[in-house]
């Protein structure tokens, strides 16, 4: 088994050393081998992004001898030299316009050095332009790598005024490629985000975007063919050392780290990191997720009161998540781009697409960070106390059960009065999302009350939590409305749970349970 390329983001690199590649190059080469074209491509971070534009830099600089075994290289191609422009922005922290100016205004210098040439303009998109009609003119027609494009973006999301600036100064400077597209013999820019056609890439009306394309949808990403081909006797390493079987490790490893899907096919891939932790560590972790979770998207979701049970079954066409505009920020888009959320089914028919969480991982580990953002209990501490809690449902015993959610509820800030429904809603929906159970639950805000149903393989919970009023009168009202009658012929044992918050303390104050019958 060859070594996994962790902390490797250079093809050239990774093949020198003898690392593991997925063959990717035969999709490659459908778009190296045609006509002069510029591409955009959008994944969640540490998808391979990297890794992808340095493969391209490695053809383009004919560079044949990395690929000896690989499908481009039985394929037809002429593997002419060409000069590169490989621009990353992701390793520099802008704080203000004047260092987005500058640090692209140094890095066209950079580039132009390397390539033996002096540039003679100091605004940051003519020494851009400068650079590739200069390289055009002295070496033939020039490829241009952009990565991380939106890194400079998304790093000041919460700034609206820095944003526009930024904006501004992105889009002078990547419309540059279409005042040069004559110099021009391939583009590729990569990122995590797209934004509306009316910001940064408005200009480039040339630019073709492969982020949804069916085609290349599995341009990045393991697929389970590819999992079973290249890590399948690592797979089976990892298997003879557990109590499962090589079948059953191959399903327990899908349910936590398959299942990102980009297009209207049902093609699915897994994440590189995940997998190759994995199977570096043989323990089943939040590797990807570990890997960063931006601090900005939490707090939208936080301060727009978003509805996180949508997150489990969203039906949406694809403008609601596709594209967004950083002056009108939505949840669903950002929540799909960044990959917290994918596409789970797609219905011709009515040209809709049903999102969801793509993998265990992903669902398990974000709940958890929600956790942490909206309740006391740190994101380190919840599994614990999602323990107690699980023991305390499968013995049907609400008491105890009670008590422990109480932890969630504690520390709800004063600037939160109980009118604010939602976000007790909230609370108690992640609460039974991270114990596996769904909820089933209804909003009925003229009457201030929350209306809950949990249901375990054994038991059905009939929830009702009152935030002005008893608990008597909270069970009272589940059995007036008769909530839990169409659980009667389940076979399950049915729990009524009565419980009204305390104004004082903004907790769970009382609680009574009896049987449904």
């Amino acid at each position: 088994m060859k070594p996994y390329p962790l902390s490797i983001h250079t093809f050239e690199k990774l093949i020198r050393d003898g690392c593991l590649y997925v063959d990717k190059t035969a999709k490659i080469h459908r778009l190296v081998s045609g006509p002069s074209g510029a591409f955009f491509l959008s994944r969640p971070r540490r998808f391979g992004k990297s890794l992808l534009l340095s493969t391209f830099k490695a053809i383009f600089l004919g560079e044949r001898d990395l690929f000896q075994g690989l499908a481009i290289d039985k394929l037809p191609y002429d593997w002419k030299t060409y000069p590169v422009i490989h621009l990353d922005l992701a390793p520099k922290e802008i704080s203000k316009a004047s260092d987005l100016r500058e640090y692209l205004s140094n890095e066209t210098g950079r580039l132009a050095r390397e390539h033996g040439l002096k540039l003679e303009t100091s605004a940051h998109d003519e020494r851009f332009l400068e650079l590739i009609r200069r390289l055009q003119e002295a070496k033939g027609k020039v490829v241009v790598l952009i990565d991380e494009y939106d890194k400079p973006i998304l790093g000041n999301i919460e700034n609206a005024g820095l944003v526009k600036e930024i904006q501004r100064i992105l889009k002078a400077f990547y419309s540059v490629l279409k005042s040069a597209d004559s110099y021009l013999r391939f583009v590729f820019l990569t990122g995590v985000s797209r934004f509306s056609k009316v910001s940064v890439f408005s200009d480039l009306n040339n630019l073709r975007d492969l982020s949804m394309d069916a085609a290349y949808a599995d341009l990045l990403g393991y697929t389970e063919e590819e999992l079973e081909r290249h890590f399948g006797e690592a797979i089976r390493v990892f298997s003879a050392k557990s109590p499962c079987t090589y079948k059953e490790m191959l399903e327990k490893i899908r349910a936590w780290y398959n299942g990102y899907r980009f297009s209207r096919e049902p093609t699915t891939v897994y994440n590189p990191v995940s997998i190759m932790s994995l199977l570096e560590t043989h323990e089943f972790r939040n590797y990807w997720f570990e890997t960063g979770t931006p601090a900005f998207l939490i707090n939208l979701i936080k301060t727009t009161d978003y509805d996180l049970r949508r997150v489990e079954n969203l039906r949406a066409d694809e403008l609601a998540f596709s594209a967004y505009d950083v002056e009108r920020l939505s949840v669903e888009p950002l929540l799909f781009q960044t990959g917290y959320m994918t596409i789970r089914d797609y219905d011709s028919r009515r040209n809709l697409y049903t999102l969801g969480y793509p993998n265990g991982e992903v669902r398990n580990a974000f709940l958890a960070y929600l956790v942490d953002a909206y309740t006391p209990v740190r994101k380190e501490e919840a599994t614990a106390q999602i323990v107690r809690l699980e023991d305390a449902v499968e013995a049907g015993d609400v008491d105890a059960f009670m008590k422990e959610l109480r932890v969630f509820f504690a520390g709800i800030p004063y600037d939160l009065q109980l009118k604010h429904e939602k976000y007790y809603q909230t609370i108690f929906y992640l609460v039974f999302a991270l114990l596996g159970i769904r909820v089933h639950a209804e909003e009925h805000t003229s009457a201030g009350r929350i209306d809950a149903v949990a249901e375990t393989a054994k038991r059905v919970f009939v929830f009702e939590f009152k935030l002005q009023g008893t608990a008597a009168e909270a069970l009272a009202q589940i059995r007036d409305k008769k909530y839990h009658e169409k659980y009667l012929g389940s076979g399950k044992e049915i729990t009524l749970v009565g419980a009204a918050f305390d104004e004082t303390t903004r907790n769970i104050g009382e609680w009574v349970a009896a049987e449904g019958k």
